[in-house]
């Protein structure tokens, strides 16, 4: 396995735009390549243009009558009546939208498999993580399910166990739908509780059906819940369930939405916790993957300048054992490119200041607290199904 780290990138991507006012500005990749240029990762990685998903890949997952759907309307954003999830408040249409979403889900399917050809010893594409896409229909900003066609790709590929690990603040529920009952697939979603945020689902009682039951994981997190308390929910339900399935390959999705910044959700979650999950999910990887398979997506993030492009830079330099210093001041030319794109100015450092510590699950759970209460919830639901104690 080549110890190189594969960064998929292509300013194309930028593309994948929704047009203005629309909450996932495609400013935000921009952003964070130029910051990881400014940090000098792209000599730290190879940095490859995958090609474009074909229909055969997307059928992967897809429907071909909604890709042929997706295509009528990349030509012609007017034919859009919202069938098919198309054209609406949350999936405008817009042209080019098929050529798009297809290079995003390139770009994933080729992480994927250079990593489980050998090729790179991990791979990132955050432009990708577009995990709410369902089999024939858009969601939530999602056209075509990158994520899920990377697991897919794989399986296909001769994989017999992949993990998938979500920590958008939005449940993964297009992932979960498509490998409900699948057993090579264990699906993971941290996430803000649906009572409270879209897509409404994710509840620890969702645990997947037929061969597949005990395969979906859920951790439906109170409103509010910031780094201690997501921390600890990470740690009391994902090393174990990793270390009972025993991947093959991680995929793991990084929306950078939890961040107390965020103006489409309600969790408390700092930049410096998002870095100690990520940094978590390299470790996991090297210790129950394989020896480090691991493909890390983006997903969603609405704090466009002084979020996204910081937390997804660490996210390429961890993948690439190069960690960005959190305290390093973030260099005067980028954010001369913030200003200039955004007439914004950019965050000065790396870091929101906190040193994120969290109670190890082990230590005892207070009953009365609604953090505790969700994270055996999860347990209870799902640990029995796979032979392990709640």
């Amino acid at each position: 396995m080549s110890g190189r780290t594969r960064l998929m990138w292509d300013d194309a991507v930028t593309g994948y735009d929704f047009g203005a006012g629309h909450p996932m500005d495609p400013v935000r990749l921009a952003l964070t390549m130029g910051l990881v240029r400014a940090y000098g990762l792209d000599r730290a990685v190879d940095v490859v243009s995958a090609p474009a998903a074909g229909d055969s890949t997307l059928r992967l997952v897809h429907h071909q009558d909604y890709v042929d759907a997706v295509r009528r309307v990349s030509l012609d954003p007017r034919v859009a009546d919202g069938s098919y999830g198309l054209g609406t408040m949350d999936d405008p249409a817009f042209a080019g939208m098929h050529e798009a979403s297809a290079l995003i889900a390139g770009g994933s399917v080729g992480a994927a498999e250079a990593v489980w050809r050998g090729e790179a010893a991990h791979a990132v594409n955050f432009a990708g993580g577009l995990h709410h896409a369902m089999p024939g229909s858009a969601s939530g900003f999602c056209v075509y399910n990158d994520a899920a066609l990377a697991v897919a790709r794989l399986l296909e590929l001769g994989a017999e166990r992949v993990a998938y690990i979500d920590v958008d603040v939005h449940h993964g529920d297009g992932v979960q739908a498509v490998f409900w009952e699948d057993p090579r697939v264990l699906t993971v979603s941290l996430h803000e509780h649906p009572r409270t945020l879209f897509p409404g689902t994710g509840r620890p009682e969702e645990t997947g059906a037929g061969a597949g039951e005990g395969s979906a994981v859920n951790v439906a997190l109170p409103a509010g819940t910031g780094d201690e308390g997501w921390l600890r929910a990470f740690h009391a339900v994902v090393p174990e369930l990793l270390a009972d399935f025993r991947p093959q390959v991680l995929v793991t999705q990084h929306g950078a939405d939890t961040h107390v910044e965020d103006p489409l959700a309600h969790l408390a979650v700092s930049l410096d916790a998002q870095r100690a999950v990520q940094a978590a999910c390299h470790d996991l990887a090297h210790e129950h993957a394989d020896g480090g398979r691991w493909v890390a997506l983006g997903g969603g993030g609405y704090a466009v300048v002084d979020v996204v492009p910081r937390s997804w830079t660490h996210l390429v330099g961890i993948a690439a054992h190069e960690p960005v210093d959190p305290e390093s001041v973030i260099p005067a030319s980028w954010r001369d490119e913030v200003y200039a794109r955004t007439r914004q100015l950019g965050p000065g450092r790396m870091t929101d200041g906190r040193t994120p510590a969290w109670r190890s699950w082990e230590s005892g759970y207070d009953p009365a607290d609604r953090l505790d209460q969700a994270i055996l919830a999860t347990r209870k639901a799902v640990f029995p199904l796979r032979g392990l104690l709640a």
